[in-house]
C-alpha cells in the first residue's frame, strides 16, 4: 500500500487560540457556566491560551473582575491562560487596581521594547 498526499500545504490551525466572547451583563449563575466553557475551549484548541473577547461587558465592576479571575483560575487549571480582547481602559485600570495582571492581546510584552521605540541616548550622539 502506498499513500500519496494530497497537494499544498495541510491544513493545521495550531495557533489559534479559541475566542470566548463575553456579552452584557454576567450574572453570578453565568459564571460556573462561562468557566466550564473556557475550560472546554482551551483543551478543544490546544493551543494553550483562551481569547477572551470583553468588548460587550459594559462598564466595569467587581461581578467582572469576579468573573476574570475564576475564568483566569479555571484556564490554568487546564494547563492553559487567558488573553483579553478589547478590554474597556477603566476594566484594564480596575484590573491593575485589584492587582490581577492579565495578557492583553496588541500590547509587547513586558520585556520586548515596543516597535519604533529608541533607546535613550546621550545629545550629540547619534541614534541607534
Amino acid at each position: 500500500m502506498s499513500y500519496v498526499p494530497p497537494p499544498g500545504l495541510p491544513i493545521v490551525d495550531a495557533m489559534t487560540p479559541a475566542v470566548l466572547v463575553l456579552a452584557g451583563p454576567v450574572t453570578r449563575d453565568d459564571v460556573a457556566g462561562l468557566c466550564d466553557e473556557a475550560r472546554i475551549r482551551l483543551e478543544a484548541s490546544g493551543t494553550g491560551v483562551l481569547v477572551c473577547d470583553v468588548g460587550g461587558l459594559g462598564p466595569p465592576g467587581l461581578g467582572v473582575v469576579d468573573l476574570l479571575a475564576r475564568l483566569q483560575l479555571a484556564a490554568r487549571r487546564a494547563g492553559g491562560r487567558i488573553r483579553l480582547r478589547d478590554p474597556d481602559p477603566a476594566l484594564h485600570a480596575l484590573l491593575d487596581l485589584v492587582g490581577l495582571r492579565f495578557e492583553v492581546e496588541g500590547e509587547a510584552e513586558q520585556r520586548e521594547p515596543a516597535l519604533g521605540v529608541e533607546e535613550e541616548v546621550e545629545p550629540g550622539e547619534p541614534a541607534v
